[in-house]
Order: structure tokens, then sequence, then C-alpha cells
């Protein structure tokens, strides 16, 4: 209407954007940006054995533990408010066909079994890949000593579907080998697996973030690297190609990995798909704000928080972070 003046073209002294930020209460009132807890997922590493538990000296206050223990973590967490867990595999058992990754009683097939008995109603999300059961440490299949990407999806699909028989609600395969979401829909619908939903890691990047995992799981590459068939971190338009592909492969959610380092990324994704997008606050983005927390350099509990709501922000829907038992923590705290 003329002579109207919107918002938008209003100015000081008539507008004080401080108004709003009066007051705790106002800033929660228009609060655009909510974590709850029902978005968070929590990595864990499986080893074999029974009350068996080695700290990550890279993550502080994280562990490989046996299953038994990993049941009780997670009925723990899942008391807390965090509905999910994502679970990766730790074996000294390897070799050049990744044996141990698809074997019925191996040590996710085992952790999965225990973890669905004591919480049937976790999610249990299962990473899908070969590196930390290759004698190599490479994510597929060598041949002339370089990743075969086709030789390798047969061995992702039986890996994923040995998850899927061991009880995991979803499986995620991180691999980045082109066409692998595809091959695990195949493969879990012809064994019965219908049900089982898959997140594809579809934007996964050839991260400097990656160090303290590699460590937890023992799946550092024996030999070069893996820039040949992860993303180039300064590559943002092709991630929304990948997640394109993995979404008419079958793909029921997409990743963006790392995440705080990615926003830009991770809102490219969301704008492509409306698909459930997941993003993961990797290790080394989890060690940095310990690291620096433990010099006196910030606050904990302030600087995870506002990393983890600011990847919410660029449009991520789940939030995989070592952080999620006590994010669900601090939430609580805040709402009460």
């Amino acid at each position: 209407m003329e002579g109207t003046q919107t918002a938008a073209g209003a100015a000081f002294p008539r507008v004080r954007m401080r108004r709003l930020r009066a007051s705790g209460t106002m800033r929660r009132m228009v609060r655009e940006t909510r974590l709850s807890p029902d978005r968070l997922v929590l990595p864990l590493f499986a080893i074999e054995g029974r009350d068996a538990r080695v700290p990550i000296d890279a993550l502080p206050g994280q562990a490989r533990m046996s299953p038994d223990l990993l049941a009780a973590t997670a009925r723990r967490v899942f008391a807390a408010g965090v509905p999910a867990v994502l679970l990766f595999g730790v074996t000294d058992r390897k070799d050049a066909a990744a044996s141990a990754a698809y074997d019925a009683s191996g040590v996710v097939q085992t952790a999965v079994a225990a973890i669905k008995d004591a919480v049937p109603e976790m999610v249990v999300v299962t990473d899908v890949c070969l590196c930390a059961y290759t004698d190599h440490g490479h994510c597929g299949v060598l041949v002339d000593g370089h990743v075969h990407n086709d030789m390798s999806l047969e061995l992702l699909a039986r890996t994923a579907a040995s998850h899927a028989e061991a009880g995991a609600d979803v499986v995620a395969p991180s691999d980045m080998m082109d066409g692998r979401v595809g091959a695990i829909r195949e493969a879990l619908d012809a064994e019965g697996h219908e049900g089982t939903s898959i997140l594809a890691y579809s934007a996964k990047y050839a991260s400097a973030f990656y160090g303290p995992f590699r460590e937890a799981a023992g799946s550092a590459p024996g030999f070069g690297d893996r820039r040949g068939y992860q993303m180039d971190p300064a590559n943002g338009r092709e991630a929304v190609r990948e997640t394109l592909l993995d979404v008419a492969e079958g793909a029921d959610m997409v990743m963006v990995k790392p995440a705080a380092a990615y926003l830009d990324v991770i809102a490219g994704v969301r704008a492509a798909t409306d698909l459930p997008l997941a993003a993961y606050h990797v290790s080394g983005e989890y060690s940095m704000i310990k690291a620096a927390a433990e010099r006196g350099w910030l606050d904990e509990r302030t600087a995870a928080m506002e990393v983890l709501t600011g990847i919410a922000r660029a449009g991520a829907d789940l939030l995989i972070t070592y952080y999620a038992e006590d994010a669900a923590r601090w939430i609580a705290e805040e709402d009460a």
C-alpha cells in the first residue's frame, strides 16, 4: 500500500534491533534455529571381547568398547534423549578382501545385535566401508595398487546386507565408490530388507579433519591417500551432483562430511533435495574444541553448542557428533 513503510525499509531510530535481544526470555522467543536431542546421532566404536573399554587419546571422552559396554552406553544415551547411534567397527582381522566386514559374527554385527537387544527403540546406524577391514587401509578392492570401483561394490553390498540381517535400522555407505547406493539397495531388497534405510555419505571430502578418527578406527591407508575417491575440499557444486546421484540410486537420507568447515555445502545440498540431510561434525572438529577448552582458551559448552547450532542453521536435519550426549543434556538444562 502506498505510504506504508515495511520493516525492511525502516531504519534507525524507528528500528532498534536490540529490542528483541534485551532479555534471555525474549531471545528464546525469537530464536530461529532450535536444537533438539531428536536431531542428534552419537558415533560409537565397536571392538571384540567383553567388558572391554579402550580410551581414545585423540578423542577425549570417547572410547572403543565391546558390545556389552556399547549396549550399556546406548541405554544411557537413549535415556538422555539421543535417539540414534552410528557404529564403526575396529578389528585386527584384516585381509585384502575385507572379509571381517561382512562376517555374520563380526564386530559390528555383534554390536548391532547387543544394542538392539538392550534398547529396541534405539535407531542403529552402521557405517558401511572396507577401510577398517582391509590390510591396506583403503575403502575398496585393490587392483594393481589402485582401488577398483566396480569390484568393490559387491563387498560393500554384502557388508550392508550383513548389518541389516544383524538388526541395523540404517546402513550408511561411506566409501564414496560410484554406484554403491544402488548396489546396496538392490542387495538389501533381494535379501528381504526392504525396510532398511540407506543414509549415503553423499558429499564426503578428503579432509584433514579425520586424523583422530583414523587413530580410533585403525583405518589410515597403508600407502597413498583417498583423494582419488573422496571429494576435493575446493569443490562445492560437485557435492550437489554427488548427492543427486545418490538420491537417484535410492538413498533415503544424505550426508555432508565434515560439517563445520562445509556449511556452504550443507546449505547447497539442502537447497537441492528435500531428503533428510545429515551432517557429520567429525573427529578433528570435535577434538579442536576439546583441546582449546582444556587450555582454557574457550568455553567448551558454549563453543560446542554454537558450532552445532551453526550446522543446523545451514540446513542439516541430523547432527552426527561426539558431543551428542553432552548436547542432549545441555539442551535439557536450557529448557528446564
